[in-house]
């Protein structure tokens, strides 16, 4: 068979989404403390190789394989994809086209625990969350029989709910799991000492924004099939970040706050987010609509993990869940009936509430789904083997208690400790000391009242992907 350009396009934005997991890596190793670097980025790393090896075997069944109860396929339907070599061989590239989502969705997890989880944890985490979770998930949004589309249960019920490139399955369902996984390792020793979560590496937090925002193209893009749909979805992929950028600058300047780098990449990400599940069914205004709104909610949403008392390391529920949800919704308010399915448009375009009815419910379907499902796998696998480092491994630096390594050699800058390895919590104290540095300059030429604010503005910004 012909290699065809959509087969070339999708096998090109399969590449770009999978680079995208490199850049999470770069972008949550920046946000983290300087001691636990390298094990952020190699939970990024371990969800590419584990995430891969499940969905060639049987994760890909799981999620388009012949429906059971529209719930989830059969994993044995095409258990090492022998039957899809055999029958359809060219359907191994939409095969790889989805893994990269699986990977990067799980990989997105990994933000809220981050400083204080063990390592072989996460290992077992990955294939069954993957397994149990995302893969079910995603046949009841997009599989043949699914749940949520039509000629599912609920579908045919409410009407099909839409989500062209993940808000429900990858954005909503990753920061779910992130929620439970922070509740169910508690909170950070130094969760209250908010000066210390400044992170230790701004342009590697820029670096892995920008690899996210160019990847991102191909993870909307992918699955386009015309030349007028695609041009829609890349244009409105350029102007939702653009203007979640603006708006969270913007929101950082209307509280009283300096507008910063860290804020910057983070309404990227919010705008990026929001607009995923909506891209191929919104005008471009409406887009840049949708992303702003995304800025400047998440701008305030990122504060709430203080104010509720959970640790979300990272902030993958103020990012991801939240404008993953808002996107979603935004759908039912603007989305187009000529984009969608012809006849059913937004609330604020005329439409009636049918659209927005099946938003909803599918939205509740997730985050039940999700949190139960979550909750019993992580809550299993920390009630055996323990999810979290003891109290001294977290001080000391996950990096050097999981991986023996260090993101940064200080030999000869810093005393070794007894046993001759050097301190791994040496480029921490230097980065801490600088943020107390700042935060004392600060209060010495404002209030006490308004240092606190700047150093509160700092962290609040620190969003995650």
């Amino acid at each position: 068979m012909e290699l065809g350009s959509l087969d070339v396009w999708m096998i090109v934005a399969g590449a770009l989404v999978l680079l995208m997991t490199p850049g999470l890596a770069f972008f949550y190793g920046g946000l983290t403390q300087a001691k636990s670097s390298v094990n952020m980025m190699m939970m990024s790393f371990a969800a590419m190789g584990l995430v891969a090896l499940v969905w060639a075997l049987w994760g890909s069944s799981v999620a388009a394989g012949n429906s059971v109860a529209g719930v989830f396929g059969n994993p044995f339907s095409d258990f090492g994809l022998y039957t899809t070599l055999a029958e359809d061989p060219a359907a191994l590239i939409g095969v790889g086209f989805g893994a990269t989502f699986a990977i990067i969705t799980v990989a997105l997890i990994s933000g809220a625990i981050a400083d204080r989880a063990k390592f072989s944890a996460w290992m077992v985490f990955v294939p069954v969350w993957v397994t149990l979770v995302y893969c079910p998930l995603a046949f009841m949004v997009w599989g043949d029989g699914g749940l949520l589309v039509e000629g599912g249960a609920v579908g045919d019920a409410l009407g099909e709910a839409v989500d062209y490139a993940g808000g429900l399955v990858v954005h909503m369902c990753a920061g779910l799991a992130a929620l439970v996984l922070a509740l169910i390792l508690g909170k950070r020793g130094n969760f209250d000492r908010r000066e210390q979560h400044r992170p230790h590496n701004t342009p590697f937090v820029l670096l892995g924004c920008s690899m996210l925002w160019f990847g991102w193209f191909g993870f909307n893009t992918g699955a386009a099939e015309e030349a007028g749909e695609a041009g829609l979805i890349w244009v409105n992929t350029l102007v939702a970040p653009a203007a979640g950028l603006v708006a969270w600058l913007l929101t950082q300047q209307l509280r009283g706050h300096r507008p910063n780098a860290l804020g910057a990449a983070s309404g990227i990400v919010a705008g990026l987010v929001a607009i995923t599940p909506a891209c191929a069914f919104v005008d471009p205004v409406s887009a840049i609509a949708i992303g702003a709104i995304a800025g400047a909610v998440c701008c305030l949403a990122v504060e709430l993990k203080y104010r509720l008392g959970f640790d979300d390391t990272l902030d993958v529920v103020g990012l991801h869940f939240v404008a993953g949800l808002w996107g979603t919704l935004a759908i039912g308010l603007v989305g187009r009936a000529e984009l969608i399915d012809g006849e059913r448009s937004g609330l604020l375009l005329g439409g009636g509430a049918d659209l927005m009815v099946a938003q909803l419910v599918a939205c509740a379907i997730t985050l039940g789904f999700t949190v139960v499902m979550t909750l019993l796998i992580g809550g299993a696998i920390h009630a055996t083997m323990g999810f979290r480092v003891p109290a001294d491994e977290e001080a000391r630096g996950v990096d050097a208690t999981q991986h023996d390594e260090s993101a940064y050699i200080f030999d000869g800058l810093f005393p070794a400790q007894a046993d001759g390895q050097v301190q791994s919590s040496a480029a921490d104290d230097q980065a801490q000391s600088s943020a107390a540095s700042l935060a004392s300059d600060s209060a010495a030429e404002d209030s006490p009242e308004a240092a606190a604010g700047k150093v509160s503005a700092q962290s609040a910004s620190a969003g995650s992907v």
